[in-house]
């Protein structure tokens, strides 16, 4: 089967919004087996929607779309539907009495308008909104699927997954299954390099590389008749890639560096103070968004003055007369006060530019130093970033987790 995912909404178009409902159903798709090969948005105008149903189905033979089933003059992605297949739209007494009881329980008077929402086309098959006023609906036409959702994510999400989803299982023979790695401390690159002979002779599984805030994500894809077939299809290729690229997989899925930082802190039992300069509190930020986190994380610091340092962390006078408040030595001294200052096995500081001003020829913009004390070692890390104030921000932030997480390995 294949399917075209098709948005409605003149905001969409606009910028006005993102377009989060594409996002959700390609991958909801792409775990049922089916292959989605075009994205179209398209705005509230009955002629250009009519036109994209018409396109969409001579390369699918599925169209989901979201938008439109609101009660307003402008959502007409049923009334288009249903001329597009030639049927009448007929008022369903279920759904009427469904909108008018959800307003009640609101406490709301029901406008004519929402009357609408209960009408649908001739045969369809009809879906319920759990969450919202704007019931969606399946139209089948010979080899033809139409499958109709609303456009508020959470009313569409809700929808997909209990209606819609079991309903497209059944044409289904094989799913697709993903297991996506996740990499830090490895360019895109160098990835691909490590992996080469793997990717060119991929068939099923597959492998799709890809960069994205200072990681690189391998997903790896099989289509198969079960998930255990699946997963067993994965799992060899899965322990190749970890082989080549260990110590820099850092997590599976769905997680994200700064929860496997946390975790691994946790179960070493290791307590941790931050001291930040130019990130000015975006590690500590990045950390406590852990639920947990607090049985470790003693203090974070944001210590921009050089007074701040030496009254904050005892970083010396002498040192930042010497070497400058942007340098190995002040990381270092920066690490170690904060780890002494608040009784914590871990240090971790940050020191740099990151602009636009304040650079010098000797210490451009992007200079930064990531200072790590671990139960009495101190390392320093050097790093000549690119970019804007917040990229060089948000690049040490990451940066400095993963340099923390690497030395944790050894612990």
């Amino acid at each position: 089967m294949k399917a075209e995912i098709l948005c409605v909404g003149t905001e969409i178009l606009l910028g006005d919004i993102v377009n989060t409902n594409a996002q959700f159903l390609a991958k909801e798709l792409a775990d049922l087996g089916i292959s989605v090969y075009y994205q179209t948005v398209v705005g509230d105008n009955p002629d250009r929607l009519k036109e994209a149903l018409k396109i969409a189905f001579s390369r699918a033979n599925l169209v989901i779309t979201t938008g439109g089933l609101g009660p307003t003059k402008d959502d007409l992605t049923k009334e288009v539907c249903a001329e597009f297949f030639n049927k009448k739209l007929e008022l369903n007494k279920e759904c009427s009495d469904y909108i008018k009881e959800y307003f009640k329980s609101q406490n709301k008077d029901m406008a004519k308008s929402n009357e609408k929402q209960a009408c649908f086309p001739k045969d369809s098959i009809i879906l319920k909104n759990d969450c919202g006023t704007a019931p969606g609906c399946i139209i089948k036409e010979d080899e033809k699927i139409v499958i109709l959702l609303p456009g508020p994510p959470r009313e569409m999400t809700h929808m997909f997954k209990d209606y819609a989803k079991p309903y497209l299982q059944k044409y289904q023979k094989n799913i697709l299954k993903s297991k996506t790695l996740r990499i830090c401390g490895m360019g895109e690159s160098s990835v691909e390099e490590k992996i080469q002979d793997l990717i060119e002779a991929q068939t099923n599984p597959t492998i799709a590389p890809y960069a994205k805030n200072s990681e690189v994500t391998l997903r790896i894809t099989a289509r198969a008749s079960s998930e255990k077939e699946a997963k067993d299809l994965i799992e060899p290729l899965k322990n190749e890639i970890y082989s080549r690229l260990s110590p820099f997989v850092y997590g599976e899925d769905d997680t994200c560096l700064e929860f496997e930082v946390a975790k691994m802190i946790i179960n070493k039992n290791l307590t941790i103070a931050t001291a930040e300069s130019c990130t000015g509190g975006l590690i500590a930020s990045k950390l406590i968004s852990y639920p947990g986190i607090s049985s470790v994380f003693n203090e974070g610091m944001v210590t921009y003055t050089n007074e701040s340092k030496m009254k904050r962390l005892g970083v010396k006078e002498k040192t930042l007369e010497k070497y400058g408040a942007v340098s190995e030595q002040t990381a270092a001294e920066m690490a170690v006060g904060v780890a002494k200052n608040t009784g914590s096995n871990i240090g971790i500081s940050v020191t740099g530019i990151a602009g636009p001003s304040g650079s010098t020829e000797q210490k451009p913009v992007g200079l930064v130093y990531i200072g790590l004390f671990i139960n009495g070692v101190v390392k320093v890390k050097q790093l000549n970033l690119k970019g804007d104030r917040n990229r060089i921000r948000n690049i040490t932030s990451i940066t400095a987790l993963n340099f923390l997480r690497l030395e944790c390995l050894n612990i």
